[in-house]
């Protein structure tokens, strides 16, 4: 255990997400990464079918994953999603190369936004939520530049939303950047470690 750390088992985080794995681990949190194994897609539809906005999807998301592990009542879980919104469209993960060439050549020359949402859950109680935002613009992409991307990133475009992995080859889309970087990468730290505090699991 960190030195840092005061609580009595390590946190239970309810995502294979190595950016968000690595986000705990740097920040020297102990933790248990488990499968949420949640169906996205079909928690999505009626939320999109009603008109809800990213912000509100990624809550949704969030939150269902922290409940599907979250029945343990000494541990922590930590539920987290992401999702990108651009002029009120709201995308997902691109399913093949030229679903993910397709999104770039939309984010090309705009300014879109990630809404990363975090939910802390013991015993099948939600304790804990927050969903902060970053503002990405990206620069205006070439088709050549967009295939070149796409052949030096490989499959690993399909794994996030927007096709891009900021702290890889994605960094290369943009030309203005307003937000946390774990925000960014998907797991929003500041009011996670800031509630931890609060409740006596970090100095």
């Amino acid at each position: 255990m960190t030195e840092l750390w005061r609580g009595a088992a390590p946190l239970l985080l309810a995502s294979k997400s190595s950016a968000r794995r690595s986000l705990l681990a740097g920040a020297g949190i102990p933790f248990e990464a488990v499968d949420a194994f949640i169906d996205e897609r079909a928690i999505e539809a009626p939320l999109r079918a009603a008109g809800a906005g990213g912000a509100e999807i990624a809550r949704h998301l969030a939150r269902a994953k922290a409940l599907a592990v979250g029945a343990q009542p000494d541990r922590l879980v930590i539920g987290a999603d992401q999702t990108l919104s651009l002029e009120g469209q709201v995308f997902a993960k691109p399913p093949d190369r030229a679903a993910a060439a397709a999104q770039l050549a939309a984010l090309s020359g705009r300014t879109h936004e990630l809404h990363s949402a975090l939910c802390v859950v013991r015993a099948n109680e939600v304790l804990f939520e927050a969903a902060p935002v970053a503002r990405l613009a990206v620069r205006r992409l070439s088709l050549a530049f967009i295939e070149a991307y796409i052949a030096a990133a490989g499959d690993a475009v399909l794994t996030s939303v927007g096709a891009y992995q900021i702290e890889g080859l994605g960094i290369h889309l943009f030309e203005k950047i307003e937000g946390d970087h774990s925000t960014i990468l998907g797991l929003p730290l500041l009011p996670l470690l800031t509630y931890l505090r609060e409740e006596g699991r970090l100095v």
